[in-house]
């Protein structure tokens, strides 16, 4: 079991998800610190060190990443293809958190080795308790070294 707090990555463009996220980590006392950016490349910038995301102090290695398909400069898939194309980030888990209902993003997702894909419930209350059970799930993961 992971007893550890992990840092969380998420790529997702929608304030309004990222507020909502925010208020669902507080009223779970998520513990684990959440790293928020808004794009696809800006995600790829943080997980390789990039431009304004050198400083691993400000950028700390995530333990997992969430991420949204529908998003601004890169999608979420092609940022997944990227993700597992690198050496160092190959085994990083990968949860899709999306709005997409299409079967074709569901199945290139899973191609591409994500780890889970979660449709985001409508209304916070259900929104909230998945990212508790999303969170209860990753802590009795066992991360690759």
């Amino acid at each position: 079991m992971n007893t550890r707090p992990f840092v969380v990555l998420m790529a997702e463009d929608s304030e309004d998800d990222v507020i909502v996220t925010k208020r669902a980590w507080k009223k779970h006392s998520i513990s684990n610190h959440l790293h928020v950016v808004s794009d696809g490349e800006d995600c790829l910038d943080y997980l390789f060190r990039r431009g304004k995301f050198t400083d691993p102090t400000n950028s700390p290695t995530p333990g997992i990443v969430l991420l949204d398909i529908k998003m601004p400069k890169m999608d979420g898939i092609t940022t997944l293809r990227h993700i597992r194309e690198n050496e160092s980030t190959r085994r990083l888990p990968v949860i899709m958190l999306t709005t997409s209902k299409s079967d074709e993003d569901r199945i290139k997702c899973y191609d591409l080795g994500v780890n889970a894909y979660i449709m985001k419930p409508v209304g916070f209350n259900n929104f909230a308790e998945a990212i508790k059970n999303i969170n209860i799930f990753w802590q009795l993961v066992e991360f690759p070294n």
